[in-house]
């Protein structure tokens, strides 16, 4: 049988698990594994795999113990919920190579029973009491019943011996959480802008994740639950299964709203403040998210010209009201005409009005399509062209061709040429959001050098192949680690050679032929280019420096194995950068080149074509070979006498 999803759930939680920093395991870190083990306990019932509730609860409750500091052989925590991990994956392993557990959880029982004074059974129930182990007994329903109220007293005695540990737990919770909720607002913002943009998805879903589960160990059910229906609205959009747009950012601004306002009211209680009664109708809340996970939201309604004008502010609601009844009475007048005539409105404001609903229309006028549906689309026009291209060429050959077929072929050559401009055009994106990412990369590459660099987009709505974006990310990356390490001095550096404190690196694409130009600019050092003829003489790259021009010298950064840099660091200095860079833009038939003033600063700029999709090209005869020149790479083309 397939568990692919709890497969996946498991594979999860042990790389958690081990990427766990020296072993130990936080307030945090707890409530993620609880997390964890609660969507592997429901996954596993709702695939009828037999013993993992069990597992689950062990694991459960050994983690109540880390955290309460209640294990008598602390040590012994972490690895007896590593050994929980694997005794799942061993279960789930069973179930799905043979259809069942052949093993035993009794070994394990034991071990959590030892540690932690809970017993679980073996059956396959998900029973849980406080008395000592027992294997073979059968349990009845009031045998269960009256363990789970024995484990109920046992908790509840557990909490008040706890009862500081606890208020010093709910304390760094409410710390914490107020933080997480000022990051998510931060990023509820960048994502309004950027609604594409995966790693802002991920990075509000993160904070939700880490509050609800820690909310969950501390009992808070309120915040446990409204985060928990948070992170499933948001995992659904990461997920590609809900589109991020305004109804989505209002209910997530709503819900950092009220968690925040509970995380305060847990402060507040802490600190023996009376504090605000705070209205919150959580239960109507968690209810709109859930309409807005099903898309329950709908396309947005495309407003009228009266609606338009009265949000705008151009007209009272009684002048509307009064407009519609003279509409009722005329039909063959519209709205925007009998406002105008009746001098309630200016022909400029109705204009206005139209463009905004027009602009509605196109909105809502797109639909998504799956990449791969476009690139097969693309592949097959791809040939489309090519076979259209062979047949004229075979027509071409006939001597007493058909007038008639050829004007429709040549007809076919122009549709065939205009539905390879379409689809070439369908798979474009603008660079912005490549754009954007490597801003974020380089203030944070700022942020760890202690230098400080502004960055300024030029040119950021330039649309190049979606493809082309990825493959040309990763050079971007290098080139940018580079301009921040060697480029832009330290802010005392930069202030003694006259220069303001913040450096600026500039980014700047634009369509130049049938190439895409970026350009990476700084405001640094520059490059030394005795000190790059120095390595370069020094490792057997030149013979020596005589007839290099400048350009020629910069140019050597791109050979394997220079570097000046003083020291290597996490950033670049090993030598194996520039060289892999120039590297990965040639083979998506780029070029790079490099311009560089001492003291003012660098300019790296790289050219790529637009797309790699289809090349047009002409063919050339050298004696019996035939060959094929990219027509971007013809600068004349003549036909030269016998």
């Amino acid at each position: 049988m397939s568990n692919e999803i709890l497969i996946n759930l498991l594979n999860e939680m042990a790389a958690d698990f081990m990427f766990l920093d020296g072993a130990e395991i936080d307030v945090p870190a707890a409530g993620k594994f609880m997390n964890h083990l609660d969507k592997i306990a429901a996954k596993a019932d709702e695939d009828n795999v037999a013993y993992v509730k069990e597992v689950t609860i062990g694991a459960n409750r050994l983690l109540e113990k880390i955290i309460f500091d209640d294990l008598q052989d602390k040590e012994a925590g972490p690895p007896a919920l590593g050994e929980a991990i694997s005794l799942l994956q061993s279960i789930v392993d069973g179930y799905t190579n043979f259809g069942k557990y052949d093993g035993n959880i009794h070994n394990f029982s034991e071990k959590i029973f030892s540690l932690t004074g809970v017993s679980i059974e073996k059956t396959g129930d998900a029973v849980v009491s406080s008395g000592p182990l027992v294997t073979d007994a059968v349990q009845t329903e009031e045998t269960v019943g009256a363990s789970k109220d024995s484990l109920e007293k046992a908790d509840l005695t557990a909490a008040n011996e706890n009862q500081v540990q606890d208020q010093s737990l709910l304390k760094d919770f409410t710390t914490e959480g107020l933080e997480y909720i000022a990051e998510i607002e931060v990023n509820i913002l960048n994502l309004e802008k950027n609604p594409e943009d995966k790693n802002y998805i991920n990075a509000i879903f993160r904070p939700f994740h880490s509050i609800k589960g820690v909310a969950s160990f501390l009992n808070l059910e309120q915040i446990r639950n409204l985060a928990h229906n948070l992170e499933n609205l948001l995992d659904k959009a990461r997920n590609g299964e809900l589109v991020i747009r305004t109804p989505v950012i209002d209910v997530v601004f709503d819900g950092a709203d009220a968690l925040k306002a509970l995380i305060g009211q847990v402060r507040d209680k802490l600190e023996g403040k009376a504090g605000e009664p705070v209205n919150l109708d959580i239960p109507s809340l968690i209810q709109r998210i859930k309409e807005v996970e099903k898309g329950g939201e709908g396309p947005p309604r495309i407003k009228k010209i009266g609606e338009i004008l009265l949000e705008s502010g151009n007209i009272s609601r009684d002048t509307l009201e009064e407009g519609l009844k003279s509409v009722e009475t005329n039909p063959e007048k519209k709205l925007g005409e009998t406002l105008i005539s009746e001098g309630k409105v200016t022909t400029k404001q109705v204009s206005q009005a139209l463009r905004k609903q027009a602009e509605q229309v196109n909105d809502i006028s797109s639909i998504r399509v799956d990449t791969r549906k476009l690139d097969d689309l693309i592949d097959m026009v791809g040939e489309l062209v090519i076979n259209q291209s062979m047949v004229q060429e075979d027509l071409k050959k006939q001597i007493n061709a058909d007038r008639n077929l050829v004007r429709d072929m040549a007809q076919l050559f122009r549709i065939t040429s205009g539905l390879q401009g379409i689809s070439t055009r369908l798979r474009m994106v603008p660079i912005k959001q490549m754009f954007q990412r490597l801003s974020r990369l380089v203030r944070d590459l700022a942020k760890d050098s202690g230098k400080r660099v502004n960055v300024e987009l030029v040119g950021e709505e330039t649309e190049m192949d979606r493809n082309m974006v990825d493959e040309i990310y990763n050079p971007l990356v290098h080139m940018i680690r580079n301009s921040v390490d060697h480029g832009i001095e330290m802010p005392g550096d930069r202030i003694n050679a006259g220069k303001p404190a913040f450096g600026l690196i500039c980014l700047k694409a634009y369509h130049r032929g049938g190439n895409v130009v970026i350009e990476i600019i700084d405001d640094g050092k520059g490059l030394n280019k005795d000190k790059i003829l120095a390595k370069a003489l020094e490792n057997g790259l030149v013979a020596s420096g005589e007839g290099l021009s400048d350009q020629d010298i910069y140019r050597l950064i791109f050979l394997p194995g220079l570097s000046t840099a003083e020291k290597v660091t996490d950033v670049s200095g090993r030598g194996v950068g520039m060289d892999v860079v120039r590297k990965a833009v040639e083979k998506l038939r780029g070029k790079i080149s490099i311009d560089s003033v001492s003291g003012k600063g660098t300019t790296l700029s790289a050219a790529f074509p637009l797309t790699m999709a289809i090349i047009d090209g002409m063919i050339v005869k050298v004696g019996p070979e035939y060959y094929i020149i990219p027509t971007m790479a013809i600068r004349q083309a003549l036909r030269p006498k016998k």
